[in-house]
């Protein structure tokens, strides 16, 4: 056998070994769905009597978001739509003095990539007149907010000293607190290659999201309104919650088929979690059966 050949062996070889070694780490630590100890129950619209509603509809709320809170925003307005007894006046404005009746207001606030500034804004708002009209309001990070080089232990601490200050100057208006949304693992063998070497993005900053979340959680769920978008975004249709391995830690992720480029919500994503929104406003607004 000549020297070239054995060389090309030698190659197909390794090439043969690298694959399956890659595809093998590559089902090891690709999306897999939580079955135990069962699928979570989804309230639905459906369940919910008409006149329930009509709580929710004397209530003026203001919602501050970027992208994805657009998403929800387009998710409500198709639950509208096709639910008759359901009739949100919806406004995109944050100005106080357009505010003049029952509604959903809603418009961006701060600027991607710096949470700060979206607490800052929010407090602005506020202050500036919103919370004196305003029944319900919140306000939601976006995934690119909080990426692997996050401290979110920080930003929870800024982010609760603001809300502090501004339910002891609105002690009227419910402020809900909402959990940071996630992104989909990326697909196919570029990702198993990612992960062979140590490298997934998508899934180390997923795990900062979901320390944020975490101390979201501990500190006001059971004590104060809180939406929590990330969980709903993991669960599917189902009621099973997707996540993937990093490092043998389980990571929440994105249901794949919520979205259509990894982050934003889809149709399909947006009425999923939009729905849930819906119901749990209502809970606040004391329309719940």
């Amino acid at each position: 056998m000549g020297a070239t050949v054995r060389l090309a062996l030698i190659v197909a070889l390794v090439a043969v070994a690298l694959v399956g070694a890659i595809m093998f780490w590559f089902r090891a630590t690709s999306l897999r769905v939580r079955t135990g100890p069962g699928p979570q129950k989804l309230r639905r619209l459906a369940d919910v009597p008409a006149e329930a509603w009509t709580r929710l509809q004397g209530k003026t709320i203001f919602f501050g978001h970027q992208s994805v809170g657009s998403n929800l925003v387009s998710g409500l307005q198709e639950l509208e739509a096709g639910h008759k007894s359901l009739h949100l006046n919806i406004v995109a404005t944050k100005d106080a003095n357009k505010i003049v009746g029952p509604m959903l207001a809603h418009a961006p606030v701060g600027k991607n990539h710096y949470p700060e500034s979206k607490i800052a804004e929010f407090q602005e708002l506020l202050e500036g007149g919103l919370g004196e009209k305003a029944d319900i309001a919140f306000f939601k990070f976006c995934y690119v907010d909080l990426k692997k080089t996050s401290d979110p232990d920080a930003l929870l601490t800024v982010y609760g000293k603001a809300m502090d200050g501004l339910k002891a100057r609105f002690p009227r208006v419910a402020f809900v607190h909402v959990t940071v949304p996630l992104r989909a693992p990326e697909k196919g063998l570029k990702e198993g290659i990612k992960r062979l070497l140590g490298r997934s993005p998508e899934l180390d900053d997923n795990r900062v999201r979901a320390r944020y979340n975490h101390l979201l959680r501990e500190r006001y769920s059971g004590k104060e309104p809180l939406f929590d978008l990330a969980l709903y975004e993991t669960l599917g249709p189902e009621g099973l919650r997707h996540y993937s391995l990093r490092n043998g830690q389980e990571v929440p992720v994105l249901v794949p088929s919520y979205t259509d480029d990894g982050g934003h919500l889809n149709p399909m994503g947006r009425r999923q979690v939009a729905e849930q929104l819906l119901i749990e406003l209502l809970d606040l607004a004391g329309g719940s059966p």
